[in-house]
């Protein structure tokens, strides 16, 4: 399977298996997009037609061409065959190994966001925080289900985490102590909408955070429209400063600064630059997922807006790396030379398998986004996976167990998508969010534009 595409003056053939990334002419992109439907006296009869007004472009030249071509097939780098289908229902069926917790530390927020799919943090049920107790037993729970796996990661997630600081700390301290006696790592995670950031988060965090979630909307006018306190004020002038003194104290490195984009600012791009020019170099942007019906919801008159807006970020983005002002977008981060492992490819985030969310009361989710779902309750961390129906339905869960995604070029690049989303859309786990498959292939072309515009600089 090949994908082509013209983007910012380069014509594009990505073969999708074997990874390569090719960049052509226009005479030897045209052939490509003919070579397997056609002969190779077809190809030269269409060719030699559609460029008779250009001399330079002649049988000889257009055969060599060909044969350039088919040397590329021959070595596997051009209409490569798709050698992973027989793998996909075996990675993840034959372990049980859980590899990452998303801790609910707390069902409570003090921001008031319209769009909370978390329904302000409570998941649409009652407020409540962890307990150090609860937090120890989740610990001790990845741990004893973590196999062989050295490194374990734990993101501290809400709601709003700082309201339930103090726990926080004392479960990363027991975190540290397991580390003397089991061999095991924790990478911690904290996701903060900043309101209660003050010196002693940030020292703490610098010290036991591998990455920090800074959430803000963009520019000051679209973050207070959504990002309200519940006497309905703005939350932007409380945490801009703090969050800058946050992100510079970390030497401008591992923390993003994370946004919704929604049909209010479709031209969030403004909101990213905007971002960028108050020193934030981390950024990320993503789409609103929420019910057709919701105002906020991306409407399909947004969807062309939205792929030129990504075009202008990355052909902004190169143009301020070549300036030394650098910045960098999290879906625009690819590894077109290693990339991820054919297993991660595959299988995705490992939701409901590898990865789960815990509860302020110790309940276990496939992830944050099932959390209040009873269907999709999964046990808690004292008795393990009980509903093991729900922990089958994932592992089953990938590129293969979607049939939208058979003759999709970027299928190894999102593996399948996301199954929250996924369930939201349609129903079920294994469904696809048709939108934001769109929008995922539009900053794919992007990324992969960007890859080609830096070799071609070298």
């Amino acid at each position: 399977m090949i994908h082509q595409y013209k983007l910012n003056g380069y014509n594009i053939v990505l073969d999708v298996y074997s990874g390569s990334v090719h960049v052509v002419d226009e005479v030897a992109y045209d052939i490509i997009s003919m070579f397997e439907q056609k002969s190779e006296d077809e190809i030269v009869s269409a060719i030699l037609e559609k460029y008779k007004d250009s001399p330079d472009v002649t049988e000889a030249e257009v055969r060599e061409c060909i044969g350039d071509i088919a040397e590329l097939k021959a070595q596997k780098k051009l209409f490569t065959t798709d050698p992973y289908a027989s793998l996909a229902f075996d990675l993840k069926s034959k372990s049980n190994v859980i590899k990452a917790l998303c801790l609910h530390v707390a069902h409570t927020c003090n921001l008031n966001c319209s769009y909370c799919f978390a329904s302000q943090g409570k998941y649409k049920g009652e407020r409540a925080l962890m307990s150090l107790d609860v937090g120890k037993r989740a610990l001790d729970f990845l741990i004893e289900n973590s196999g062989t796996r050295t490194n374990l990661e734990v993101d501290f997630f809400g709601g709003e985490p700082l309201m339930n600081w103090d726990v926080v700390k004392d479960i990363v301290r027991y975190g540290r102590e397991l580390e003397k006696t089991t061999g095991k790592h924790f990478r911690f995670t904290l996701t903060t909408n900043g309101v209660l950031v003050d010196d002693d988060v940030i020292e703490f965090s610098n010290r036991e955070m591998h990455n920090v979630v800074m959430s803000i909307d963009g520019r000051r006018e679209v973050h207070d429209f959504y990002r309200k306190d519940y006497a309905g004020n703005g939350s932007y002038d409380r945490i801009i400063p703090k969050f800058q003194k946050f992100a510079k104290s970390r030497g401008d490195t591992g923390y993003y600064v994370r946004g919704t984009y929604t049909h209010r600012n479709v031209d969030f791009t403004n909101d990213l630059f905007h971002l960028a020019d108050l020193g934030f170099t981390q950024l990320s942007m993503e789409p609103v997922v929420c019910a057709p019906t919701d105002p906020e919801a991306l409407t399909e008159e947004d969807f062309p807006k939205l792929c030129e807006q990504y075009e202008i970020l990355a052909k902004e983005m190169i143009r301020r790396k070549k300036e030394g002002k650098e910045i960098t977008f999290y879906h625009y981060m690819i590894d077109l030379s290693h990339g991820p492992c054919i297993y991660k490819r595959i299988s995705g985030c490992g939701s409901g398998t590898e990865y789960m969310a815990v509860t302020p009361w110790g309940d276990l989710y496939p992830c944050h986004q099932f959390v209040g779902d009873e269907k999709y309750l999964m046990g808690n961390i004292w008795d393990g996976v009980k509903n093991e129906a729900v922990r089958d339905e994932f592992k089953k869960c990938n590129v293969y167990s979607r049939r939208e995604c058979d003759d999709c070029w970027a299928r190894l690049y999102c593996s399948g998508g996301c199954a929250a989303n996924a369930y939201h859309a349609t129903g079920k786990i294994t469904g696809t969010y048709e939108y934001g498959c769109r929008l995922f292939r539009k900053r794919m072309e992007c990324a992969i534009m960007m890859k080609v515009a830096e070799a071609q600089d070298k």
